[in-house]
């Protein structure tokens, strides 16, 4: 008679429950929606002040050009193929320098972060390096590797290289101790556990850098194409300076602005999927 009776009631918690979870999501997700919309307004707000400034002529088109004569520059500059072609070759450098920055990054904070001995080779001089400032080394990366596409391309990557290389040593240091005392329990091979439960615990420090990574090579890029560039959105920006023209220098600003958010974001969605495992990723 007890299980009989305990029955029903246990049967409608569990259904009560799982009815209550969906709840739960649906709400959470109305919730994120109206935040997402309430950000906009701040933007929509200053974007109408500026062209009203702009409008009654408080501010001249020399100084700060209106945002809808930015739009309808960026038009004619995407119509032209002068838009579209510079932001290929900014994007080939960005993504090159990012790439070769990431790759050693990695390599080097796995060979201080395995390692006593490596860390004794690399740590010192990379703790040395990243307090040098980048902008410092443009001159000598000019007389190292000329004026071509080879110092752009370095600059991006030394500016990626120490985000990706701080965060990962932490992360590879900062493992769970109970993680590799079960490691070292089930007998894998350091080998295995490198693969199995280092690298998988220093994963959210890799993807913090490589956020950070990101934002720097946009802004190590805006400098790289003033070296000389005969291409780039960097070099369209430096042609509108000389002809005064602050739309085409506005339009620049704000395609460096929308890559570093779309990049961002891009990191953001990899990281939610690598990451799923995590409570705060979980709906």
């Amino acid at each position: 008679m007890l299980d009989t009776t305990l029955r029903p009631t246990l049967d409608q918690r569990a259904s009560s429950r799982s009815t209550l979870r969906p709840r739960r999501s649906v709400v959470g997700r109305a919730a994120h929606r109206t935040t997402s919309w309430r950000r906009l307004v701040a933007p929509v707000v200053a974007l109408a002040v500026w062209q009203a400034a702009c409008s009654a002529g408080l501010i001249s088109p020399q100084t700060l050009a209106s945002p809808w004569q930015i739009l309808q520059t960026a038009i004619a500059l995407t119509r032209d193929g002068t838009l579209p072609r510079n932001l290929l070759v900014s994007l080939g450098r960005a993504l090159s320098g990012l790439a070769i920055g990431t790759v050693a990054g990695v390599i080097l904070a796995l060979v201080a972060g395995l390692s006593r001995l490596g860390e004794d080779a690399v740590d010192a001089l990379m703790q040395m390096g990243r307090t040098l400032p980048v902008l410092a080394m443009v001159p000598l990366f000019i007389l190292w590797f000329g004026i071509g596409e080879t110092p752009k391309i370095a600059l991006v990557s030394l500016g990626v290289l120490f985000p990706i290389y701080l965060n990962l040593f932490k992360g590879v240091r900062n493992v769970d101790p109970k993680l590799l005392e079960m490691a070292r329990t089930l007998g894998l091979s350091r080998a295995q556990t490198i693969l199995q439960v280092i690298l998988p615990g220093a994963l959210p420090d890799l993807l913090l850098g490589l956020r950070f990574a990101v934002g720097i090579s946009w802004l190590m890029l805006v400098v790289a194409e003033q070296i000389n560039a005969n291409s780039g959105i960097g070099h369209m920006m430096m042609d509108a300076e000389d002809f005064l023209r602050t739309d085409i220098i506005l339009v620049g600003l704000f395609i460096y602005a929308a890559l570093g958010l779309i990049s961002d974001q891009i990191v953001r969605s990899i990281e939610s999927r690598l990451l799923a495992w995590r409570p705060s990723n979980v709906l």
